[in-house]
Parts: C-alpha cells; sequence; structure tokens
C-alpha cells in the first residue's frame, strides 16, 4: 500500500462534530501526524517547502506536514478545504523535488483529482449552523438486548 492510500485509509476513520474551520483543519494535521507517527516517520509540521513565496515577501513557503525517514522518499502534504492553483503548484515542486505529494481535501466534495503525480486524500465534511462535522458512512444500528430494563425475558420484536 502506498503513503496516499494508508494516509486516505487511516483518515477515513477520522470523526469530529462541530468544530470551526480552523479546529477542523488543526485536528486533521495533528491525525496525519499521528499516521506518520505510527508509521515511523519523523514528522514536520509547518515545514520548509521549496516553493518560493510569492513577491514582494522573500523566502519559501511551508507544508502542513512533511515526514521523513531513512531510506524512503520523503512526504510533503498540505491539508485544504478550498481548491487553491498555489497548493498544487507547490506540491507539483515537492514532486518535481522527489517527495511523495499529498494533497488532503477536506469539506464538501467530491473534489477534481490534481495534475499527477500530486495524490488527492479526501476528508468528506459538511457544515451545519456554521460548524463542521465529518460525513460517516451510514452504519447499521446496533442490536438490542432481548432483555427489558427490569430484565424480564422480550423478544426482540412482536410477530
Amino acid at each position: 500500500m502506498d503513503a496516499a492510500d494508508s494516509l486516505a485509509e487511516w483518515l477515513g476513520r477520522l470523526t469530529f462534530e462541530g468544530l470551526s474551520e480552523g479546529d477542523a483543519t488543526a485536528r486533521i494535521v495533528g491525525e496525519i501526524a499521528k499516521w506518520a507517527d505510527w508509521q515511523g516517520w519523523r514528522v514536520y509540521r509547518r515545514a520548509p517547502s521549496v516553493f518560493p513565496l510569492p513577491p514582494p515577501l522573500r523566502g519559501h513557503s511551508v507544508l502542513d506536514v512533511a515526514c521523513a525517514r531513512p531510506g524512503d522518499q520523503p512526504i510533503a502534504i498540505e491539508v485544504d478545504r478550498t481548491d487553491r492553483q498555489r497548493t498544487v503548484d507547490k506540491l507539483l515542486a515537492e514532486a518535481a523535488a522527489g517527495r511523495v505529494a499529498i494533497w488532503v481535501r477536506w469539506g464538501a466534495g467530491p473534489f477534481p483529482p490534481p495534475p499527477l503525480p500530486v495524490h488527492l486524500v479526501s476528508v468528506e465534511a459538511i457544515r451545519r449552523s456554521g460548524r463542521w462535522h465529518t460525513v460517516t458512512a451510514a452504519r447499521p444500528a446496533p442490536q438490542h438486548s432481548a432483555v427489558d430494563p427490569m430484565g424480564v425475558e422480550a423478544p426482540l420484536w412482536e410477530a
């Protein structure tokens, strides 16, 4: 399994309820860091990017998360709710520099795929009353006990 697929599987279990946009982004970045640590990567938040800042600024942009470990291709990860061309350009520059480039998009998808070799990982979330909530797949209702609260054996349903 490649890094993007593994990260997608990890983030597929992520849930949050009633978060602001900033808190939701921070929660996703935190989960990415946990995933990378679990995989044995060194994790760098707000790591320097190879992509320059736009004029008149000087220096380089930063990545939300960068991951490195001996013997493996480094990983550059950006987390965004919106569709930003600058993010695509940054990740393409990271890929050209030899890194695995992953764009984690979150919000109400579907999200168009970025140009290769940038990988897309998505986290579905919706906004209700100004707060963000992850979208989880429909799960069957839990099976209830056949014993009523008084301890009397009862059928699950009437025939």
